[in-house]
């Protein structure tokens, strides 16, 4: 629970100093409530008063990074069950599996797949985070030499799944430098891991049974100075998972319980050989509230789906996308090119762009900041009327990209004509279609300079 500006004030020395760079204690205290401040912006607090309220003011889940460099996973500090509270902001990592129990030419073709996994969805890169390796052949040599392949084949991070505890260290040690996450630890190997665990300071898959053994596990592990864990229940199915995923997320934010205060995974491959389950496993835990979800299929046809529905719900829902305001050039536009304008909602920017394409006619398209707006409501508010495409046209240097003055407008923005026409004399402002689609057929038919 978030401790108030007066909790926090009991631990400060009230001296009202004003070194912190606060006229009082309280409103340092207070800025500190809010996260404007840091403890260590006071000189003269307690050690140990500082050391109860960092823990106190800590997020109440942990935050785990998996991986280095560019490609590393960050995951946990969530704060709300619900992301229209608040939002969503470390969105689930995809992993894919690899069993060393696979033919060589499966495996190849997996890492393949893998790399080349590059979709946009406005704007925005879809791709799979982690690769997850797995011992099934109980065959030590081949699970070192998988590991081996997938770190060189691959610069993503690395899940290593191996039953087998010393197998699983061996191989932790082998990619140490990548910093992969090391699962599963339980209640049963825990102590004989615990050595090789603190010494290579990686982060911990933990496993259980059940919520109350989970909780006995990671409390053993943070005692030892293990701090970055991501927990695995154990759901065997689809229902169970959302309930555990549930149950487990409460507890840290709800009810402030810090043994379960992690990051959390799941295991769709594990639950459904079927793919049309799996991927449906997958969207559930995604949603309910998996940080890591493991699939063992590569078909974009599943995968697709999966990577937008995570897209779709870490989007933050009280900001709407948006795009660079500029004059955009679609395929190499020159002086004789039309003009188009819209907004900057992302969605109106990628479909009239994509409108463009298709009709195969080279476009200035003209995105005016509307603060994410679309144009009718763009339009109401102000954001978008001929006073403020005027100056946008003029701030842009549009008119000295071609030798015409061609406007054309949206079809739903009738009311603009009058508008520019009065702000921009001289300037011809065409009222295009109604809808996007009808767009290519309007440049073939209507466009000449």
């Amino acid at each position: 629970m978030a401790l108030k500006g007066a909790d926090i004030l009991k631990s400060l020395p009230k001296t009202n100093c004003k070194e912190c760079g606060f006229p009082t204690c309280f409103a340092f205290a207070m800025k500190i409530a809010t996260g404007g401040a840091k403890l260590d912006q006071c000189p003269h607090i307690n050690p140990e008063s500082k050391a109860e309220l960092e823990a106190l003011l800590a997020p109440p889940m942990k935050l785990v990074t998996i991986g280095t460099g560019d490609k590393a996973m960050v995951i946990g500090e969530e704060e709300v069950l619900f992301r229209h509270e608040k939002s969503f902001f470390r969105e689930t990592a995809i992993a894919i599996l690899l069993s060393d129990d696979e033919e060589p030419g499966v495996i190849d073709e997996k890492l393949r797949k893998i790399q080349g996994f590059h979709f946009e969805r406005i704007g925005q890169k879809l791709n799979v985070n982690l690769v997850a390796v797995s011992h099934d052949s109980q065959d030590k040599g081949k699970y070192t030499s998988l590991v081996k392949k997938a770190m060189e084949f691959t610069d993503m991070p690395l899940l290593l799944v191996s039953c087998e505890t010393e197998a699983l260290l061996e191989a932790a040690a082998l990619c140490a430098r990548r910093r992969p996450l090391v699962y599963p630890i339980t209640k049963e190997n825990v102590g004989a891991a615990l050595p090789k665990l603190k010494e290579l300071k990686l982060p911990v898959g933990v496993w259980a049974k059940s919520l109350e053994e989970l909780a006995g596990v990671t409390a053993q592990l943070q005692a030892e100075g293990i701090e970055e864990m991501v927990l695995d229940p154990g759901s065997k199915n689809m229902l169970e998972a959302v309930r555990d995923q549930t149950l487990i997320r409460r507890s840290a934010l709800k009810k402030g319980f810090r043994p379960l205060g992690y990051p959390t995974m799941a295991f769709p491959c594990f639950m459904y050989s079927d793919k049309f389950k799996e991927a449906l496993a997958a969207a559930a835990c995604i949603a309910k509230y998996a940080g890591i979800v493991v699939l063992n299929q590569v078909d974009e046809r599943f995968l697709l789906p999966v990577l937008v529905q995570r897209f779709n719900i870490y989007t933050d829902p009280r900001r709407p996308m948006t795009v660079e305001e500029k004059a955009y050039e679609i395929l190499n536009p020159d002086e004789n090119s039309p003009i188009l304008i819209s907004t900057n909602y992302a969605l109106d920017y990628f479909i009239v762009s994509g409108a463009i394409e298709e009709a195969g006619i080279p476009a200035y398209l003209a995105i005016k900041n509307t603060d994410g707006l679309g144009v009718l409501a763009a339009w109401t508010s102000g954001k978008f009327n001929g006073e403020a495409i005027a100056e946008f046209i003029k701030k842009f240097g549009i008119e000295n990209k071609v030798k015409h003055r061609k406007l054309i407008i949206p079809g739903v923005a009738r009311k603009l004509k009058g508008e520019l026409e009065e702000e921009l004399p001289g300037w011809e402002i065409i009222l295009g279609p109604q809808e996007a689609s009808e767009i290519p057929k309007f440049l073939a038919e209507k466009w000449s300079v």
